[in-house]
């Protein structure tokens, strides 16, 4: 199982920790380590990460981590890095022809996400999102995750920062397949920024979006530097 991680963005809000997000030390370890390790305890056998902003450092630690590890990790630069992270999902799409695994370089969790993920029923065609539906999560900030609308059963009906009405956050965590290129294209033909919830909305519209109750296991999104200290804090020993 082939594994994307975004790690293009600028991470401008975490600046004052590290030059470059993705390579933000978290208990003295880069991000992007902590999620490569994670997906592969969880079940991911090869990494394609996509870089853009500083991506020569984080590409360098990346060859050296795959070194250390034994990891497959390829990386595939995404020259669009300024515009939504649609594009960067885009960007890996040549090293793929079969589900996969989609995740964020800024998002730490609990393997055992993954290991359900995996194991989750699916249909061709699909994708899953991890969601909370512990909305009241005291790691969650409100004001920056991205809602999710379902129908009561698990299928998404809605996606997007500013839903007025939901009922569970999207974890940055999904199993998708190639269908997700076409949806996120089809949305910038039709006038998208080219988010990646543009494209997950489209899936959604064809009953093709459901998500995974990920329960009381643990996630972060480490976006700025409160985040960072809370990830400092509360990060487990998986």
């Amino acid at each position: 199982m082939k594994c994307v991680i975004v790690a293009a963005g600028q991470g401008t809000r975490i600046r004052s920790l590290a030059a470059s997000k993705p390579l933000a030390p978290v208990k003295g370890v880069p991000l992007i380590e902590h999620v490569v390790r994670g997906a592969a305890a969880g079940g991911a056998t090869e990494f394609v990460v996509v870089t853009g902003y500083r991506a020569e450092g984080v590409e360098s630690f990346l060859a050296g981590l795959a070194g250390r590890t034994g990891i497959p990790i390829e990386t595939v630069h995404n020259h669009a890095w300024q515009r939504p992270n649609g594009l960067s999902v885009l960007a890996a799409a040549g090293c793929l022809n079969d589900d996969f695994l989609l995740m964020m370089s800024d998002h730490l969790f609990d393997p055992q996400i993954v290991m359900r993920m995996l194991a989750a029923p699916r249909g061709k065609g699909t994708l899953i999102l991890a969601s909370d539906y512990g909305i009241d999560n005291s790691l969650i900030d409100l004001d920056d995750a991205t809602k999710v609308a379902t129908d009561g059963g698990g299928r998404i009906l809605r996606i997007g920062k500013t839903l007025p009405d939901y009922d569970a956050i999207d974890t940055g965590i999904f199993l998708a397949s190639p269908t997700l290129f076409t949806a996120i294209g089809d949305a910038i033909e039709a006038g998208g920024s080219g988010s990646l919830s543009e494209g997950v909305q489209r899936l959604a519209d064809e009953g093709r979006a459901s998500t995974l109750d990920i329960g009381k296991l643990w996630w972060l999104d480490v976006d700025d530097a409160p985040a960072h200290a809370l990830a400092e804090r509360s990060l487990p020993d998986f």
